[in-house]
């Protein structure tokens, strides 16, 4: 009986242990992906009312046979001459990292990821202290990235799992971390049923909550809701 026991414990951790998900062993089926441009509005949650924070453009753009690039656009209302792009590029077939930048109002920032090390520079514009970046690192995808690459996996009810990112923020997480889905439930919205793919990650200790809302046929994130230490906001795609 202990050795039926012992026997049926092990078979039941390897049924529910999930491996951690890196390019190595990445769910992505890149039949999936095409080129597209879609936008989102950003609005702010108070006082049980929508405030309009601005608007984001998403680009995915097949560079070549290998290259993806994933390129986003914020525009702010309160500020709408200010400039806030990031591009990402990565492989088409595993959404392994080759390149990262992000400009902005407060920092512009480079990585270029190779096969053991990160390099690049970080500049903060009020201070103009600039840093340079060279950490080892391997088997990861770029923070940035990884929300697509959920986009473009197999889904299923209650699907959890552990992500290797790659994160840089003076002021937060410096290097290799984990990003997480922690519930994965079909749900109504607009009458149709969709993923909702709830996700954190240790970039701020997992006090921040996303759900994606992912339409099962065209792969295309319809809605974002996000929850950051109580303060709500929403992402909802207009085309």
């Amino acid at each position: 009986m202990r050795t039926f026991l012992v026997c049926l414990l092990i078979s039941s951790v390897n049924l529910f242990s999930q491996k951690l998900i890196t390019p190595t062993n990445s769910p992505v089926d890149p039949k999936l992906i095409k080129d597209e441009t879609s936008e989102a509005v950003w609005y702010a949650e108070n006082a049980g009312q929508k405030i309009e924070i601005g608007s984001i453009i998403t680009e995915l753009k097949k560079l070549n046979k290998t290259d993806l690039l994933i390129r986003t656009t914020v525009k702010l209302k309160k500020a709408p001459d200010a400039k806030w792009t990031d591009s990402t590029i990565v492989k088409t077939a595993n959404f392994q990292p080759v390149y990262h930048s992000s400009y902005n109002m407060m920092r512009d920032m480079v990585l270029k990821s190779g096969k053991t090390k990160v390099t690049g520079y970080y500049l903060d514009k009020k201070s103009q202290k600039k840093e340079a970046i060279e950490m080892e690192a391997a088997d990861y995808f770029d923070s940035s990235s990884y929300p697509m690459m959920i986009r473009f996996s197999p889904l299923k009810e209650n699907y959890t799992t552990e992500i290797s990112i790659f994160d840089y923020n003076p002021n937060a997480k410096k290097g290799k971390i984990k990003a997480y889905i922690l519930d994965v439930k079909k749900v109504d919205e607009n009458g149709k049923k969709v993923w909702a793919v709830k996700t954190t990650d240790d970039i701020a200790d997992k006090t921040s909550i996303v759900t994606y809302y992912i339409d099962p046929e065209t792969r295309k994130i319809l809605k974002q809701d996000i929850d950051m230490n109580g303060k709500k906001m929403t992402m909802e795609t207009i085309q």
